[in-house]
């Protein structure tokens, strides 16, 4: 419940950014314009973003033949879950990691690399789908797709308030419903930044409800900490070529970075989500 309250917070503040920076630039109409603007990012996100991420990793449908032991993992786990056994994909990179896409539970995929099948031993494999499929029962991939249009729609318009403003905005924006310089310079500057940071903070909560939910699944904690300390050594030798606009997506972020940049990372900080394992927190 706690991990729910504080999405549906950061949901609540993502909106209201996209609503400022939409009344920055033009008033209400702004706002209105906004919110069509996410919605049409969104429809095309809820029914296509997950065959367009599978073909941006090359991704194909690995049979039952192929990898028996992977698909019996899933179906075990489906079940335990109570959602249809998705379909698993295999991405060929060394890199170890893995994701979970599609638009409900009766459309979902589980997608490996080749790093991760080589990588994990089956009880580790079993707490990694585990926390793939926690992803799917609770819905997360869509709560990140709207998180992240969300978030474009922002960076859409803020990128129309800075042209406003190079080309007289500034002097345009006192005549308008809703419109003033201050709002302008914020919408320019600071609506994306704030949008970004909300975003990522959405991600990081559902990282850490997944790792409760694959734990659970999985019957236990241990396959789930020993498989995050094997990505995370690995994943630095063998880093993944990941977009940023799906880094979100994967169990261990693909990207490096400490300190101030935690606050941009899509992922918790490995050390915290094995300690919230290991004490039983998720």
């Amino acid at each position: 419940m706690g991990n729910w309250f504080k999405t549906m917070v950061l949901f609540v503040a993502l909106a209201a950014v996209l609503m400022f920076v939409g009344g920055a630039v033009a008033g209400r109409s702004g706002v209105a314009i906004a919110l069509v603007i996410s919605l049409g990012i969104n429809l095309f996100s809820y029914w296509f973003s997950d065959k367009v991420v599978l073909m941006s990793y090359r991704a194909k449908e690995l049979t039952e033949a192929e990898a028996p032991r992977v698909h019996a993992v899933v179906a075990e786990l489906s079940q335990a879950a109570g959602i249809p056994k998705p379909r698993v994909y295999r991405i060929p990179d060394g890199s170890p990691n893995a994701f979970a896409t599609g638009r409900s539970p009766d459309h979902a995929v589980v997608a490996v690399t080749d790093g991760i099948l080589q990588l994990l031993d089956e009880e580790e494999l079993k707490g990694v789908l585990g926390h793939e499929l926690s992803h799917v029962k609770h819905r997360d991939i869509l709560i990140g797709t709207v998180a992240a249009s969300l978030a474009a729609a922002v960076m859409f318009i803020a990128n129309m308030a800075k042209w406003a403003a190079i080309f007289g905005g500034y002097g345009g924006g006192r005549n308008r419903e809703g419109g003033n310089p201050l709002g302008l310079l914020l919408a320019a500057i600071v609506a994306p930044i704030a949008a970004l940071l909300i975003q990522m903070a959405i991600s990081r909560s559902r990282e850490y409800a997944a790792d409760e939910g694959g734990a659970h699944l999985a019957g236990n904690p241990y396959g789930l900490a020993s498989a995050l300390k094997k990505l995370e050594a690995m994943s630095v030798r063998i880093p993944l070529q990941a977009s940023p606009a799906t880094a979100h997506m994967f169990i261990v972020k693909p990207f490096t970075g400490g300190g101030i940049f935690q606050l941009f990372s899509t992922h918790p900080p490995l050390e915290k989500r094995i300690a919230r394992l290991m004490a039983g927190r998720g």
